[in-house]
Parts: structure tokens; C-alpha cells; sequence
């Protein structure tokens, strides 16, 4: 069994750039939206910075946690 990667520290004389972390994605209630395993959906709910219900069609509701991986606003 091994341990999960610590994030690694930029030091300051390092000839390489800060890395930069990309921009928290952002959903609302309403919002169409396609995801790579489910497809096509609409959010139906919404849990603020936690997670997001969406419905994927007929009786296919799915919870998508953040980060969202995969997830993309339409």
C-alpha cells in the first residue's frame, strides 16, 4: 500500500513558473450540461461547493461531486 502524493511546493529559485490552479467550475440550477460517462443532463439540484444533482434523462438522476470532472456547462 503506498501513500498519496503530497502536493509539491514551488521554491522561490526555481527557473520554473508558479503552477496555477485551474478556476472552480461553476453550475447553476437550470444549467444544461454534458458529461463524459452520462451525457447529455440538466441540473436539478444543487449542494454549494459539494455536489450537483443532475438528470440525465427518464429516471437517471445522478450526484456529479466536485470538482466535476468531466462535467461541462453547455
Amino acid at each position: 500500500m503506498t501513500k498519496p502524493a503530497a502536493p509539491r511546493r514551488h521554491l522561490p529559485t526555481s527557473p520554473f513558473s508558479v503552477p496555477v490552479a485551474p478556476p472552480a467550475k461553476r453550475f447553476e440550477l437550470g444549467d444544461r450540461v454534458s458529461h463524459d460517462r452520462y451525457g447529455l443532463g440538466r441540473i436539478v439540484g444543487v449542494e454549494d461547493g459539494i455536489a450537483m444533482l443532475v438528470d440525465f434523462g427518464g429516471d437517471r438522476q445522478t450526484r456529479v461531486v466536485s470538482p466535476y470532472n468531466g462535467m461541462n456547462k453547455l
